[in-house]
C-alpha cells in the first residue's frame, strides 16, 4: 500500500507543478478558476438530462401507449444511470490513455444523439432507447479527472465543490422549470433542449476548458485501483449516498404536497434550501482542507445524512420537512465535494480509472435508488424508505470509520522543485 501512496504522491506533485506558477501562492490561479467553472458547467448541462425528467416523467409516461406498466416506467427512469454504470470504467480508463477532451467530446455527442432519439419517439420503448444512448455518454470520470489534472490539491475540494454546487443548483432549477417546460414545449421539446445543451457542452469543452497535461506515464494496475481499501470505502459511500438520494425523492415530493405545497410550487422550498445549504457547507469544507479535518468532517456528514433519514421518517408539516431538507443538502453537498477529491488523491497516478470505478458505483446507486424506493413505498409505506436509507447509510458510516488520511499534498518547495 505504501508503494501505491508513493506513486500517487509522485504523480500528484508532477501534475500540481503544472498549475502552480510560483511557490507560496495560496489562491486559485486563473487557469484553475477557468477549469473549475467550465467543467462544472459541463457537468450541470449533462445533469439536466437526469434531473429535468425526475419530477414529470412518471406522469408523462402514463400518457404513452405502452406507458401503463410501472416496471417499464421505472426502467425508463433508471436506464440512464444503468448505462452510465457499464461505461464509466472503460471511458475513465480510456481518458487515462488518449486524454480527457477526446473522451468528453465523444460522450457528449452520444448524449446529444440519445436526446434526439427520445425527442422523436412517441412510445416509452423509443424513449428508453434514447435514454440508453444518453447514458452511454458516461464522461463523469473524465470530467472529474480533468478537474484533478488542472487544479492543485489545496484547491481541489473547492473545484469539486463547484461541481457539486452546479449539480445542486441544476437539481433545484429542474424542479422550478420542469413543469412549465412540459406545458410549453412538451416532453419531446425537453429532450430536444437536452440535445442543445449537449452541443453547448461540446463547445465549452473545445474552446473554454484549458487543455490538461498529458496523462502521467506512471499508472497503477487496474486491479490495484479496484482493490485499494481507501478507494473501496469511497465507492461504497457514493453508492449508499445516491441510492438514498434517489429513493428519498420518491417520497419527499408527496410529503410536500400532503403538507399543503402544490407540486408546481415545490421550487419555493427546494431553491432557497439549496442556496442556504451552500453557505452552511463552507465552514466545514474549509476546516477539512485547511486544518486537516477531512476524516471528522466526512464522518460527521455521513452521520448527519443518517440522522436526516430518521428525521424524515418522523416529521410532519411544511416547516419541519423544509428544515430536514436543509440538513440533507448540507451533508449531501459536502460529501459530493469531498469524495471525488479524495479519490483523485488516493489514486493520482490513475485518476481516470479510479474515478471511473467511483462514478460507476455512483450511477449504480442512482439506477437502484428508484426501484428500491418504489418497492418499499408500495409494499411497506413511506417511512420504510427512510428507515432503509438510514440502515444503508449506517453501514457506510461503519465502513468509513477506519479511513486513513489521504496522501499528504506536495509542499510548495516540492512543487517548485518539480517545476
Amino acid at each position: 500500500m505504501s508503494s501505491i501512496h508513493s506513486s500517487s504522491q509522485d504523480a500528484a506533485k508532477a501534475d500540481d507543478s503544472k498549475v502552480q506558477p510560483a511557490a507560496g501562492r495560496d489562491r486559485m490561479t486563473g487557469t484553475e478558476v477557468r477549469a473549475s467553472i467550465s467543467l462544472a458547467s459541463i457537468f450541470a448541462l449533462r445533469m439536466l438530462g437526469l434531473f429535468l425528467i425526475l419530477p414529470i416523467f412518471a406522469e408523462y409516461a402514463r400518457t404513452l401507449p405502452d406507458g401503463h406498466d410501472g416496471l417499464r416506467v421505472g426502467i425508463g427512469m433508471g436506464i440512464y444511470g444503468l448505462m452510465q454504470a457499464f461505461l464509466h470504467i472503460p471511458l475513465g480508463w480510456l481518458s487515462d490513455r488518449v486524454g480527457r477532451k477526446p473522451v468528453m467530446v465523444g460522450g457528449l455527442l452520444m448524449f446529444a444523439a440519445g436526446a434526439l432519439v427520445a425527442a422523436f419517439s412517441d412510445t416509452l420503448t423509443g424513449i428508453i432507447i434514447g435514454r440508453s444512448l444518453q447514458g452511454m455518454g458516461a464522461i463523469s470520470a473524465a470530467i472529474t479527472a480533468c478537474i484533478a489534472d488542472l487544479t492543485r490539491e489545496q484547491h481541489r475540494t473547492k473545484a469539486m465543490a463547484m461541481v457539486g454546487g452546479s449539480i445542486g443548483l441544476t437539481f433545484a432549477l429542474s424542479l422550478v422549470i420542469a413543469s412549465p417546460l412540459l406545458h410549453i414545449i412538451g416532453m419531446p421539446g425537453i429532450f430536444a433542449l437536452m440535445s442543445v445543451f449537449g452541443v453547448l457542452a461540446i463547445l465549452v469543452t473545445l474552446f473554454v476548458v484549458p487543455t490538461p497535461p498529458p496523462p502521467h506515464p506512471v499508472r497503477l494496475p487496474f486491479r490495484t485501483v479496484l482493490m485499494n481499501p481507501d478507494l473501496i470505502r469511497l465507492n461504497v459511500g457514493v453508492l449508499a449516498l445516491h441510492v438514498s438520494q434517489v429513493a428519498m425523492f420518491m417520497v419527499v415530493p408527496a410529503m410536500l404536497t400532503d403538507a399543503g405545497m402544490p407540486l408546481d410550487q415545490h421550487w419555493k422550498v427546494y431553491l432557497p434550501v439549496v442556496l442556504v445549504s451552500f453557505v452552511l457547507m463552507l465552514a466545514p469544507m474549509m476546516a477539512a482542507e485547511r486544518y486537516g479535518k477531512i476524516r471528522p468532517v466526512l464522518l460527521g456528514s455521513v452521520a448527519l445524512m443518517t440522522a436526516v433519514q430518521l428525521l424524515f421518517a418522523a416529521v410532519h408539516g411544511l416547516w419541519a420537512i423544509t428544515g430536514v431538507l436543509l440538513l440533507f443538502f448540507v451533508a449531501f453537498n459536502l460529501l459530493e465535494a469531498m469524495q471525488p477529491s479524495l479519490v483523485s488523491r488516493y489514486a493520482a497516478a490513475s485518476r481516470g480509472a479510479a474515478l471511473g470505478v467511483y462514478n460507476t458505483t455512483q450511477a449504480l446507486g442512482m439506477a437502484l435508488g428508484g426501484p428500491a424506493g418504489g418497492w418499499l413505498v408500495q409494499h411497506e409505506g413511506r417511512s420504510a424508505v427512510f428507515v432503509g436509507c438510514a440502515v444503508l447509510l449506517m453501514l457506510w458510516l461503519i465502513i468509513a470509520w477506519s479511513m486513513k488520511p489521504p496522501p499528504a499534498r506536495a509542499s510548495a518547495s516540492s512543487r517548485t522543485a518539480a517545476a
